[in-house]
């Protein structure tokens, strides 16, 4: 003990001088910010005993210095679990103040406000997510209720339509126009996101396609296989005692999305390759889709709020969990309003609630690359990258 309490002692005052006391990080600050993201490094990189725990920490281990490119990567490597806080000698209140899940998840935050495009929105959702995510929810809901209204439609919104006939209060034209140019944009951002990332992370966009590196980061995500914790008894979230309860319901929020997104692809399918109009059965292939999948987005995110609610504040951050928050709730919504429209569809209440869905669904889309949506694409970046370096010899000696 005295032997590691010693090495990371010199670790720390011979590199890391230009670190701030433990404690004094602030996202409002990024020098500060990353300043203590090499201090505490430094140390876990001296002691190492974190090192089976998840991807972080092998690594870390490649690097003999940290700067901010660095720890950008390494933050979203993390999964946020919380084992290394928990298992560490170092964590408060020990005067070093190790605490990596907080540290990286300050860092991580920074990182989607670094990556974002146009970055301004990115600020705008970061701050106030919740109270952002629904004004534009209810804002979008507004719009197409003065669109439907002003195309002379609006006795159509109180009326029950047989077969529940979505285009007979929108014009499939009108939705699919709408939804149309908001997907480019969203695409453009999160491929102009993922471009930032990856060029920061010191790598060229060939490398990524490398199918061995593809393959084990794909095979990562599908699994989950992070938050699987020490011996596959799950991670420590949101206490000390190990669950595998986020990762079950993290699969049911990620596979209820894909689930979703295929029933839109298959409904675009039938309705441009076929030529088969909606509303479709509630036995065909997209309405089966949907409605599992929008089950998966109800039970998962009201899952994994459940346990934000009840996490330690002591490896939370708060900044993050108000991205966190916004991107569930819109989860919910969407998933909720859109059964309830499944279910109603043929009653007076389907074009009331035709408007609120809409609503719900864009206001998803547009902060999809600025929430915690994201994560998912610097976080799969990330995976790939670490598949990279582990084929590759050597120390990474920094790349700023």
């Amino acid at each position: 003990m005295s032997d590691k309490w010693g090495q990371s002692q010199i670790f720390q005052n011979e590199n890391f001088n230009v670190a701030t006391h433990p404690g004094e990080k602030s996202d409002s600050d990024p020098i500060s910010l990353m300043a203590e993201g090499a201090r505490q490094m430094g140390i876990c990189n001296s002691c190492r005993y974190c090192e089976g725990y998840c991807a972080v920490f092998p690594a870390m281990e490649r690097r003999l210095a940290f700067h901010a490119t660095d720890l950008n990567y390494l933050a979203n490597l993390c999964h946020n679990c919380g084992e290394c806080y928990y298992a560490c000698q170092y964590s408060p209140p020990h005067e070093f103040a190790i605490n990596v899940p907080q540290l990286l998840g300050a860092i991580r935050a920074k990182s989607y406000r670094q990556y974002a495009w146009p970055a301004p929105l990115a600020r705008l959702f970061d701050s106030n997510g919740l109270f952002v995510a629904l004004a534009l929810m209810f804002g979008i809901a507004g719009i197409f209720l003065l669109a439907t209204l002003a195309a002379g439609s609006g006795a159509a919104l109180f009326q029950a339509h047989r077969g529940g006939d979505f285009y007979a209060v929108i014009p499939h034209k009108a939705m699919a126009g709408a939804f149309g140019a908001v997907s480019l944009f969203v695409l453009a951002a999160l491929i102009a996101g993922f471009m930032n990332f990856w060029r920061d992370a010191g790598e060229n966009l060939a490398e990524f396609v490398r199918p061995f590196a593809l393959t084990e980061a794909l095979k990562d995500i599908a699994t989950l296989k992070n938050l699987d914790g020490d011996g596959s008894v799950g991670c420590t979230y949101p206490g000390e005692q190990p669950s595998q309860a986020r990762r079950w319901f993290h699969h049911l929020s990620f596979y209820g999305f894909l689930l979703c997104f295929t029933a839109t692809v298959v409904g675009t399918l039938y309705h441009y390759g076929f030529g088969w109009q909606a509303p479709y059965g509630f036995y065909s292939l997209p309405v089966l889709l949907g409605t599992l999948g929008g089950i998966g987005l109800v039970v998962g995110p009201a899952g994994l709020w459940w346990l934000k609610s009840r996490c330690d504040p002591a490896t939370a951050n708060p900044e993050q969990s108000v991205m966190d928050i916004a991107f569930i709730a819109l989860l919910v919504l969407t998933s909720l309003t859109g059964l309830a429209l499944l279910a109603l569809r043929e009653s007076a209440w389907m074009g009331s609630l035709l408007i609120i869905h809409l609503g719900a669904v864009m206001a998803l889309f547009i902060s999809l690359p600025y929430g915690k949506f994201v994560h998912g694409i610097y976080r799969g970046a990330a995976l790939v990258k670490y598949a990279l370096e582990r084929r590759r010899p050597g120390l990474n000696l920094g790349s700023d």
